[in-house]
């Protein structure tokens, strides 16, 4: 998918939603702990009820490898039913992959043409030689980590190195690498006064912001100091929609929060 196409999404929709599949069998309904693959139904339900409410499903790969195979199977069939079901909807494998050379190319060929996915967050640390492998494949998105929204992001990020910010460094460099048009940006909702900066750097990228609710950003301060021309932002949410409730009525009341987060984004949406 490209960035033309999902800001079309965006506007359609009136929503730059990215709703976060971190299904944890521990915490979904007890009722589905039956079914052959209870991930997979869980996350079914979640996108059957929300899918026209936002414009991006991201799972983290963590909660699905932790599972071993089975977890693994439960992605490809998820990630399958989004391509097959919803081929409008962009799609993010949060899987903060970073190495380098051939690894990374082979973490590239697994997530793009494997499983398919429009997009992967991938950690900088190890400099160019780890991100390019992801650019090069020119009809998907490599998502870098910026500023991200965790308590230890202060032990580096925002170090002073040379007179400027690591993160900022970090978002500079990145505009040096080939096919760098194909890059966003992770940068935490709970960093929304630093979005000022970040957009003095990269004016026109699309940056992928989770960190609204439960770690308690706030929307409209992201839309004030993020927002771009072409929207540029996606909104992430995870917990607080697809936990919303762990009862039968779970798809129901994710479908419901995420209405809420989406009615918040049309207004945003028809700011002047």
């Amino acid at each position: 998918m490209t960035t033309h196409d999902l800001v079309k999404q965006i506007h359609l929709k009136k929503s730059f939603l990215c709703i976060g599949l971190d299904t944890d069998l521990e915490k979904i309904p007890s009722h589905l702990l039956a079914a052959e693959d209870p991930i997979f139904e869980f996350n079914k339900a979640i996108i059957d009820a929300t899918h026209h409410l936002c414009v991006a499903y991201k799972p983290n790969t963590a909660f699905y490898e932790a599972y071993g195979s089975k977890g693994w199977k439960s992605l490809e069939k998820t990630i399958n039913y989004l391509n097959t079901k919803h081929p409008d909807i962009f799609t993010i494998a949060d899987a903060k992959r970073g190495d380098i050379g051939n690894t990374s190319t082979r973490y590239a060929k697994a997530f793009f043409e494997d499983l398919a996915f429009d997009s992967i967050t991938v950690a900088p640390y190890m400099g160019k030689d780890s991100v390019e492998p992801f650019l090069a494949f020119t009809d998907k998105h490599t998502i870098l980590l910026a500023l991200t929204s965790n308590e230890g992001a202060y032990d580096y990020q925002t170090k002073m190195v040379g007179g400027v910010e690591l993160y900022k460094e970090v978002l500079r460099t990145s505009k040096t690498y080939a096919n760098a048009e194909n890059l966003m940006y992770v940068v935490g909702a709970t960093k929304a006064v630093c979005l000022k900066a970040v957009r003095e750097i990269v004016p026109n990228s699309f940056l992928l912001v989770p960190g609204i609710g439960a770690q308690g950003g706030n929307l409209e301060e992201v839309c004030r100091y993020g927002m771009n021309q072409q929207v540029g932002l996606l909104i992430n949410s995870s917990r607080g929609i697809i936990y919303a409730s762990n009862k039968k009525d779970f798809a129901e009341a994710a479908a419901k929060s995420a209405r809420k987060l989406q009615e918040q984004m049309r207004s945003e949406l028809e700011k002047p």
